[in-house]
């Protein structure tokens, strides 16, 4: 909450805003809510004016980043590049904060601008590689808006790819382990399913029996599909 970060700190980013907050203020009230977000300061800048609280400090960036756009505010006039420029900035003074990472995948993801959006999911994957076990589920869902929403099938699996590999065998659930063999299944590839659940019983990243049963239907499936359209 605001009223949680230190007051010298929430002073020195006032005075790091100034200029665009003095900009803001010129503005008729719609305007305001539409006015261009400025890239985020230096993270050298925002060390020095943290005062030892980079947390506090971070949730107060977040708070204005978010705070651009009223309710009313279409995604599409939002300048994303600046808007990552702040996401990026609280990541480095917070690793350990998912705010923007969510907001990334799950809110500003939504815009019906396909440039806008790959903004945002290319954030979220630059950041997961930073912490694969904590960040996995928001690129999962980046994953996701990549297939069906912007309908991005080599992205998705590319995405889905990085969550199955780069992550700590046991971390994730049987269903974002398997994302990318769905993937696989909807873009037809039954001959590089095949091949990755191969991979997947003989490296033994799958220990469950239910799971491993499934791989095995699945994979006799896929096999049977293929007697059937090449007899």
């Amino acid at each position: 909450m605001a009223s949680r970060v230190p007051l010298p700190v929430t002073l020195l980013l006032l005075g790091a805003l100034a200029l665009q907050v003095s900009y803001q203020a010129t503005r008729a009230p719609r305007q305001r809510a539409l006015a261009t977000l400025a890239q985020a300061p230096p993270l050298d800048v925002l060390r020095l004016a943290s005062l030892g609280e980079p947390v506090a400090l971070a949730k107060a960036m977040t708070l204005h980043a978010q705070g651009q756009d009223a309710a009313d505010t279409p995604l599409n006039s939002i300048d994303y590049a600046a808007l990552r420029s702040w996401f990026e900035r609280i990541v480095d003074l917070d690793p350990r904060g998912q705010a923007p990472l969510l907001a990334a995948s799950q809110v500003y993801a939504a815009s019906t601008d396909p440039a806008r959006m790959r903004i945002m999911l290319d954030f979220v994957y630059r950041r997961f590689g930073e912490d694969p076990d904590r960040r996995w589920p928001w690129l999962a869902h980046a994953a996701l808006v990549a297939r069906h929403r912007l309908h991005d099938a080599a992205l998705a699996r590319h995405y889905a790819q990085a969550i199955r590999t780069r992550t700590t065998p046991g971390v994730l659930p049987a269903w974002a382990r398997q994302m990318e063999l769905f993937i696989l299944d909807d873009m037809g590839e039954d001959d590089s399913a095949k091949a990755l659940i191969g991979a997947m019983l003989a490296t033994g990243q799958v220990s469950d029996p239910r799971e491993l049963a499934l791989l095995e239907r699945r994979l006799h499936d896929i096999s049977a599909r293929q007697r059937q359209a090449h007899p």
